[in-house]
């Protein structure tokens, strides 16, 4: 049998470089000859498409059923006959997500209790857990400026006082997981290609060919 593919969740605040970290461990992988399937979520799924205008403001609901909402999509995001993650790993392609369901636990649980978020995520934490989740650290402020200089269109959540409170809440649910998940913290207040060879170096024996 094919060996399964490495399964590596990038996690950060909003700004956090993830997806430069991302792009670099790709291109680096896919030139050394590593197959590599590159998502993120919410997807665009039905429910994924839901989630980003909620994301944006365009729908009202709360955040319980924005909870309910990712779980939905990210159980299809695992399982879609099509394009899920499990029929890329298991025909050993590596595969690496921008967020997973720490960040659930970390934006979700300002406003919900936190073990209220891990038990609704559990079905898919029990599909499908990272080999990895890499978080990228930096200052919020510096994300905060980050975004506000780069994005057209700021999500819901983009506050500074938010994300510091976010990030307090990554290291929350780290400390709770800390027995069940494999976690990376990275320095994320370096240049950004410093960075890069960190993530690369501390990953390589997680990936297959």
């Amino acid at each position: 049998m094919e060996k399964r593919g490495a399964f590596i969740a990038f996690e950060g605040i909003d700004g956090s470089g993830k997806g430069t970290q991302i792009r670099k461990l790709k291109k680096y992988l896919e030139k050394n000859g590593y197959p590599i399937f590159r998502t993120a979520e919410p997807n665009d799924s039905p429910t994924g498409s839901l989630i980003h205008q909620i994301m944006i403001g365009r729908i009202k609901t709360t955040n319980d059923v924005i909870a309910a909402l990712f779980v939905a999509d990210r159980l299809d995001h695992i399982q879609n006959e099509t394009n899920g993650l499990l029929k890329f790993l298991n025909g050993g392609i590596n595969v690496i997500t921008d967020r997973y369901y720490f960040s659930s636990y970390a934006y979700q649980s300002v406003d919900l209790p936190m073990d209220w978020i891990i038990a609704a995520n559990q079905p898919c934490a029990q599909l499908l857990r990272p080999d990895v989740t890499v978080f990228i650290d930096v200052d919020p402020k510096v994300t905060m400026e980050r975004i506000e200089q780069n994005r057209m269109t700021k999500e819901l959540f983009e506050q500074t006082d938010r994300l510091i409170e976010t990030r307090k809440r990554y290291f929350e649910a780290f400390e709770k997981l800390k027995d069940t998940e494999n976690i990376l913290v990275v320095d994320g207040d370096r240049d950004a290609d410093v960075i890069a060879e960190e993530i690369r170096t501390k990953l390589m024996d997680y990936f297959v060919k």
